[in-house]
Parts: structure tokens; sequence; C-alpha cells
């Protein structure tokens, strides 16, 4: 598992370390041994250092989020080779492009607060939640904005943010892309 950023306290790396072994074992024990585990492992590996760093300072880091579109892309295609379907590789893409599209019309909507990090994450995530098929799809592109709702009604309501607060969007997206995998 990637180590945690350098300014996240020790205690937090416990807890990063605890998150990342029960994501990790839960899309193990979930997919079981088919050929595009090693793709969710890693998008999920790297997703965790890119929710930390979300977290900490509202960014999503390009390099990341590319290393994370190679890496889980590379291993679809290996899965897609080895299994031979090529048909689940095409449904990844299209997932991926359909994710990015619907993402960037929302990032370009009047007062969003959604980024281009986020945006080019979602297109990151529609690669593995396309290979399952279009209801996961669809789940994992619905769920983060439920998540996200709720958290800022809690928050809005305890008083502790304001509507014009920035509130980081890709631990969310991982979020609703992870649960939509263990349900597919």
């Amino acid at each position: 598992m990637p180590p945690a950023p350098v300014g996240v306290a020790a205690p937090a790396r416990v807890g990063v370390a605890v998150v990342g072994a029960v994501v990790c074992g839960g899309l193990a024990a979930v997919r079981g041994p088919e050929p595009a585990l090693p793709a969710f492992l890693l998008v999920a590996a790297v997703g965790l250092t890119l929710a930390v760093v979300d977290l900490t300072s509202l960014r999503l880091p390009d390099p990341l989020v590319g290393a994370a579109a190679l890496g889980g892309g590379t291993a679809l295609t290996v899965a897609a080779v080895v299994t031979g379907t090529p048909g689940r590789l095409a449904l990844a893409l299209a997932g991926a492009a359909l994710s990015l599209l619907l993402y960037v019309v929302l990032a370009l909507l009047p007062r969003s607060r959604l980024g281009f990090g986020d945006v080019k994450l979602a297109a990151v995530l529609g690669l593995p939640l396309g290979w399952l098929g279009w209801p996961t799809l669809w789940l994992g592109l619905l769920l983060p904005h439920l998540f996200n709702g709720v958290l800022v009604l809690a928050l809005l309501a305890a008083r502790r943010v304001r509507r014009d607060t920035a509130l980081p969007f890709g631990p969310a997206l991982l979020a609703g892309a992870y649960l939509a995998v263990l349900l597919a």
C-alpha cells in the first residue's frame, strides 16, 4: 500500500493503513480470483492515496490520477486478453468516456464546485465500473453525490461549514465506486 503523505500524523497513518486493508480485503473477498482483480486493487490503492491528498489539500494530483488510469487500464487490458473478452474492455472504455463527459458537464455548470481533478478521477473510475457493466457504472456515478449530499447537509446542520466552504469530492467518488463494485 502506498505510504501516507509526509504531513499526515502517525495515528492518521494507522487509520489509512486500516482503511486500505479493509478496502483491498473487501475487493479481494467480493471479486475473488477474477483476472480483473489486480486492476481493482491498483485503482483502490492509488485511490486511497488520492483520498488522503484531497482531504488534506483539496487537490487530486494529475500524476497520481494518471498512474491509476494507466495501471488500471493496463490491468484491464491484460484481463480482457486472458479471458478472451475484448467486449468488456470496450465497455470499460465506454464507461470511462461516459464518466468523463458527464463530469465535464457537471464541472462546467454555473457555480459548480467540481474541479477538473474530480472530472479526471471520475473518468478513471469509469474504467473498472464500466468493466462490470452499465448498472454498476450508473450506481458508481450516483452514489458519490448521495454520499456527499448527506455529508454536506450534516456539516451544515452542525455549523461546521458554510454554503461557500470548499470540500473535497474525491473521497466520495472513490467511496461510491468502491460500494458499486462491492454490490456488482
